[in-house]
């Protein structure tokens, strides 16, 4: 019996234009938007349809906008039918991930999501680079190294051959300087503001923890696979704890796609903006089933291919 993940895309998957044909096809999704809207206090729908004032990149913006528009997506493949076995995310998309859970309703998703985001966006005091053609230990042996100019962390574990690094804006150009000396094929600097997933953000997550501790947190009622984990959540540790963490603590994202295969997962469903999970997962197993729906025509692609 095939077993089936939803994925949720992350920061940096975004575009203008996103969720327009589900708001322009769906009364449901078209609800859930307007909702939003209501919620925050930017346009949502004129950030994710159009971007006039150029903001969507701004992690302040970019967070909520993925998240509802995720949130779109996962609606209309309910409506469908279509149920998942586990539930992932990466990144911010652990936080659609969470809500698809059950661990909190849509409206506070939407509330939760825009706070972190302006933490996060508040920090600027660094830079992100991907190596690619690294192990893991070459990873962390590099960022012993480049450790003598400032802090520098690995960030995300995201396939075989790409790491994410993250920290001070020296060390970083220090690391991707010498990057070559320990295998790398390239290092590439991200565009992103600043050094998520790392211990530049410990504060940052002191912050939003505090935040945290007047919300409504349920146990979650689908399995879900954890970044700060790279496995299987289970009721004996502390959600929250793991919320706050995973700020500043590296997403295990290769680890959790393995989890998922070994425990029978062999079709996965990145549900929202872009096909950057898609890509990793082929790298981690070409032979997996991978499927994406980010508009009206990639969900009829995925329930024409589920009910062939």
């Amino acid at each position: 019996m095939s077993k089936i993940a939803f994925l949720f895309s992350g920061q940096g998957s975004q575009y203008a234009g996103m969720g327009k044909s589900f708001y322009e096809s769906n009364e449901r999704a078209r609800q859930l938007m307007d909702k939003a809207n209501e919620i925050l206090p930017f346009n949502i729908k004129e950030l994710c349809f159009e971007d006039a004032e150029k903001r969507l990149n701004e992690t302040t913006y970019t967070q909520p906008a993925i998240f509802v528009v995720s949130q779109m997506a996962l609606s209309l493949l309910e409506e469908a039918g279509v149920k998942p076995d586990v539930l992932a995310g990466f990144s911010l998309g652990e936080y659609s991930a969470l809500c698809a859970a059950g661990v909190f309703d849509f409206n506070a998703g939407v509330s939760l999501v825009a706070d972190r985001g302006a933490l996060m966006g508040a920090v600027t005091n660094g830079k992100m680079a991907a190596i690619l053609g690294l192990d893991k230990e070459k990873a962390e042996a590099l960022c012993q190294e480049a450790s003598d100019k400032g802090i520098v962390d690995v960030a995300n574990l995201n396939c075989p051959g790409q790491i994410v690094i993250g920290g001070t804006v020296e060390a970083i150009d220090y690391a991707c300087e010498i990057a070559k000396n320990y295998g790398a094929k390239r290092a590439i600097v991200l565009p992103v503001s600043g050094p998520f997933h790392t211990s530049l953000l410990q504060e940052t997550a002191k912050d939003f923890g505090e935040l945290l501790e007047s919300k409504e947190i349920n146990e979650p009622q689908i399995p879900l696979v954890l970044n700060v984990l790279g496995d299987y959540y289970r009721s004996d540790r502390d959600l929250r704890e793991l919320m706050v963490s995973q700020m500043a603590t590296s997403v295990e994202w290769e680890k959790s796609i393995r989890q998922m295969m070994d425990a029978g997962v062999d079709t996965f469903i990145e549900i929202g903006p872009g096909k950057t999970l898609s890509g990793f997962v082929k790298k981690i197993n070409r032979q997996a089933k991978v499927l994406n729906v980010e508009d009206m025509d990639s969900l009829q692609k995925t329930l024409n291919e589920l009910s062939a």
